[in-house]
């Protein structure tokens, strides 16, 4: 069931949302050679923590033979697509490509967003190729975000924009609805024909969230049952907001 949010229930989702965007930009800064992903974890706990906020991800979705995900933060790295676990023994290089994944709760209310940043060096045609198009797919996406738009304008979008950089897109996952629960109804994929689904209309409250690849669209799970790479081994790239859906337009949320 989709569940359209009132207005001073997207007052607190916007201050949901400007932590995230806060707890970016501090931990962006923070990425550089020899940086564990477990020190960027503990760099966002704090300053979700001194917001006042709480971690959405921590503590999330064990269960049926899988740990509940144990960081605050999502680290992903090179060919990890998403949901990986930060720790002391991931150390960032060099050349290195590091997706990085964000929530939190507001007084009941989550946001989401992620960017995907370069480490150190300047980073190489096809990877800046990859993490520019990734971005601007998400671009692309929240540009069709408007009442009485469909769904699947938002997957088509993105599609077209991977296709016409010759992208790989990432079927198995997409974006979510949002709200007093990380993930609600609708389940928004990244690719597919425009003109289809639900109709949007004010009050509704998503993440959309591209994500792309140098290569095919195949993915696996790791033995840690969250960290999902890219089954060809290919760099992958993510970014994500948390839009809502105005009278007029669209507003992110999750806006740095």
């Amino acid at each position: 069931m989709i569940i359209r949010k009132s207005a001073s229930e997207l007052e607190l989702m916007r201050h949901a949302g400007a932590v995230v965007a806060e707890t970016i930009t501090r931990v962006v800064e923070a990425v550089a050679p020899g940086v564990t992903t477990l020190e960027l974890d503990r760099i966002a706990a704090r300053v979700i923590a001194d917001a006042g906020a709480e971690p959405s991800f921590l503590g999330y979705g064990g269960g049926g033979g899988r740990i509940a995900f144990p960081a605050t933060i999502c680290a992903s790295i090179n060919e990890e697509i998403v949901h990986g676990i930060p720790s002391a023994d991931r150390v960032l290089r060099d050349g290195d490509l590091v997706s990085l994944d964000f929530g939190a709760i507001w007084e009941g209310f989550h946001a989401d967003s992620a960017v995907t940043v370069f480490v150190g060096a300047p980073p190489g045609d096809e990877a800046k190729r990859l993490v520019v198009a990734t971005e601007a797919a998400l671009d692309a996406a929240i540009a069709v975000v408007r009442p009485g738009g469909r769904l699947s304008d938002i997957g088509h979008a993105i599609e077209q924009a991977a296709i016409a950089q010759g992208l790989g897109v990432v079927r198995e996952y997409g974006g979510h609805g949002i709200g007093r629960a990380m993930h609600e109804d609708p389940f928004i994929q990244n690719w597919g024909a425009g003109g289809r689904g639900p109709e949007m209309k004010p009050g509704l409250v998503i993440a959309i969230e591209p994500m792309l690849t140098l290569g095919g669209d195949a993915t696996r799970v790791r033995a840690d049952g969250w960290t999902v790479d890219t089954a060809d081994g290919s760099l992958a790239a993510h970014f994500e907001h948390t839009v809502a859906v105005t009278e007029t337009g669209v507003e992110v949320l999750t806006a740095r």
